[in-house]
């Protein structure tokens, strides 16, 4: 069985709550290290300015920002004015987020190299310290940095306020694209998110009327099963009934939608895209072996693990 034991008991738990309730919470990420948020936040700015964009997006919103605020927070302190995080489940907090920024101004003022090694690689375009010294100038950082901005990035983490001169709002859950006002964003980024979203035509149309005119988004998504098979695109051989024990009545886990759903989805909420970049790898389920709903899937849909996509309104 292509399916791991322990997901599918942890999806049948989920119809007992007082079980499911005993049960220990499953990790959101890695957004609770200040260090993964700077990897992060590096890889997306760089990638966004190699391919065009030239001025700091003045307000920024995320997708699954998990434990923290961080990777909003790291915008903050590139310059940008105002972030929103959106997640479906109310993971972050004031105190976790506090920590984040004392672990993160260190990093900009040292200039430290990033520390994200990983696919898409950056480090073309970075300096001798593997830092995007282009980018993050030092006349730039002397005004984002000054002590009197770093308090008041403080208080926006610690007290959301969207009418603040820097904000930084948090909401969860979010349902409906009314919770961000229309054509008010810059930029929209999401880091490992998007192959848990349930609604992806829906989610994609609310990113589209989100950004402005002219506005750019930058996605990382991952395709792989995230431990719940034994090899990395094993759900794809999954029959529908087990991958439904699996579920469970958890709120999300993995959408199961291959790379070319998001591109086409993309293009058909209206968006252009700039560049794109997948991950293909022949070490998964062979295709004899896929289940009858994946059955006529394309071979880089078959073997693609992860796709990076830059688009613009």
């Amino acid at each position: 069985m292509e399916m791991r034991f322990a997901p599918v008991a942890r999806g049948l738990l989920t119809y007992v709550p007082a079980l499911n309730e005993l049960l220990p919470s499953k990790s959101v990420g890695h957004t609770d290290s200040a260090d993964y948020c700077y990897g992060v936040w590096m890889k997306h700015l760089t990638l966004l300015h190699a391919n065009g964009l030239r001025e700091m997006p003045q307000t920024v919103a995320e997708l699954g920002p998990g434990e923290s605020l961080g990777v909003g927070i790291c915008a903050l302190l590139s310059g940008a004015s105002h972030y929103v995080g959106l997640d479906v489940v109310a993971y972050s907090n004031p105190q976790r987020n506090q920590r984040i920024l004392d672990d993160l101004v260190p990093l900009f003022r040292d200039r430290a190299a990033n520390p994200d090694k990983g696919w898409p690689s950056v480090s073309a375009y970075l300096d001798e310290r593997s830092f995007p010294s282009h980018i993050l100038t030092n006349e730039l950082l002397e005004q984002t940095l000054r002590p009197e901005r770093i308090e008041a990035i403080r208080r926006a983490v610690t007290h959301p306020s969207s009418s603040a001169a820097i904000s930084a709002e948090y909401r969860a859950p979010w349902s409906d694209p009314r919770v961000i006002r229309e054509g008010s964003i810059d930029l929209i980024i999401s880091h490992s998110t998007l192959e848990h979203v349930v609604d992806l035509p829906g989610t994609y149309q609310a990113l589209y009327r989100w950004l402005k005119p002219g506005g750019w988004m930058s996605h990382q998504i991952d395709f792989k099963s995230h431990g719940m098979t034994k090899r990395w695109n094993g759900f794809r051989a999954c029959s529908e009934s087990v991958w439904k024990l699996a579920l469970g009545r958890r709120p999300y886990m993995i959408n199961r939608e291959p790379g070319s759903a998001h591109m086409r989805l993309l293009q058909e909420a209206g968006f252009r895209i700039i560049t794109h970049e997948k991950y293909l790898r022949k070490d998964g389920i062979r295709r004899e072996e896929l289940a009858p709903r994946w059955a006529h899937i394309s071979e880089d849909d078959l073997n693609c693990s992860g796709l990076y996509v830059i688009a613009t309104k």
